[in-house]
């Protein structure tokens, strides 16, 4: 570990080209096989490096609205004509850092993006996450864009080419506001890219997903890492699904890196379950 120190920002752009190429060639990957919408991986332009604290790693933050990732996956969502929520290290314009995937539509066009709002630092059985000494909790600063549909500022929603897309990024799932917020905003799909290990957290995967998709008639594509990375070695348990209120989806995919699912977004608007949660609602109830 103490040898990736010794990066230079030479090195950190050869490390973010290569992430971005390869996701781009996924990209292309899955478009071919009919995907309109796509979700990267949480910080997807390098390693997770929030296992250690090594300021070397600031180096990868970037500019959210027109660095240089945003402008490649702009390009390609364009000539793909896919919507793509692109998860990155932003640097922000008075110098804070901050987890933040950035939305961009089936033309290109970047619509905004969304600042992770729950940041995590601890140890579990398997590491210990520095996620902290990286970036900030989102700001909540507001944004101008025509396709803004939601007005809480944290958890914004973007009207697409597909529909209503919104975003809660790996720790923001495990809060019961998060996906909530998102509904109440007019969210109908929903990306939660993470990168996560440990057993409570691969257990809850299995169980946070489908419990907010019917609870806020939703559909969430969570996307985790899977295998390790050198030099540390943490296994990240994979394990990405697409859920709707109706359960798992099929993973329809021909390709080892990818997961495609079937999602009817006006079946969502369609519900015949007989729930009317927000009508029934007591919040005059609750503690």
């Amino acid at each position: 570990v103490a040898e990736l120190s010794k990066l230079t920002p030479t090195d950190l752009e050869a490390v973010r080209r290569a992430n971005v190429d390869h996701h781009l060639e996924l990209l292309a990957a899955a478009a071919e096989r009919g995907a309109r919408a796509v979700g990267f991986g949480e910080l997807f332009p390098g390693p997770y490096f929030a296992l250690h604290e090594d300021p070397v790693w600031f180096g990868l933050a970037e500019d959210a609205a027109d660095g240089p990732t945003v402008r490649a996956v702009s390009a390609a969502a364009r000539e793909h004509g896919a919507v793509v929520v692109a998860p990155l290290y932003e640097l922000a314009p008075d110098g804070r850092r901050f987890n933040t995937a950035v939305v961009i539509d089936s033309d290109g066009a970047v619509l905004g993006r969304f600042r992770k709002v729950h940041v995590p630092s601890g140890t579990n059985e398997t590491a210990t996450f520095c996620e902290t000494f990286y970036y900030d909790r989102s700001d909540g600063a507001p944004q101008s864009s025509p396709a803004l549909v939601s007005t809480n500022p944290y958890f914004p929603v973007f009207r697409t080419a597909v529909g209503n897309v919104g975003v809660s990024t790996c720790y923001d799932r495990h809060f019961e506001g998060s996906v909530r917020s998102l509904a109440a905003g007019g969210a109908e799909l929903v990306f939660s890219p993470a990168v996560t290990f440990g057993r409570r957290s691969r257990r809850m995967w299995d169980l946070e997903f489908a419990v907010d998709a019917a609870r806020h008639g939703v559909a969430i594509a969570g996307s985790n890492r899977a295998g390790a990375e050198p030099p540390w070695d943490v296994e990240f348990f994979g394990q990405s699904h697409v859920v709707t209120p109706d359960g798992r989806c099929d993973d329809r995919s021909d390709h080892p890196e990818l997961v495609i699912a079937d999602v009817d977004l006006a079946a969502l608007r369609d519900d015949d379950s007989g729930w009317n949660l927000p009508r029934d609602a007591r919040p005059d109830a609750y503690s």
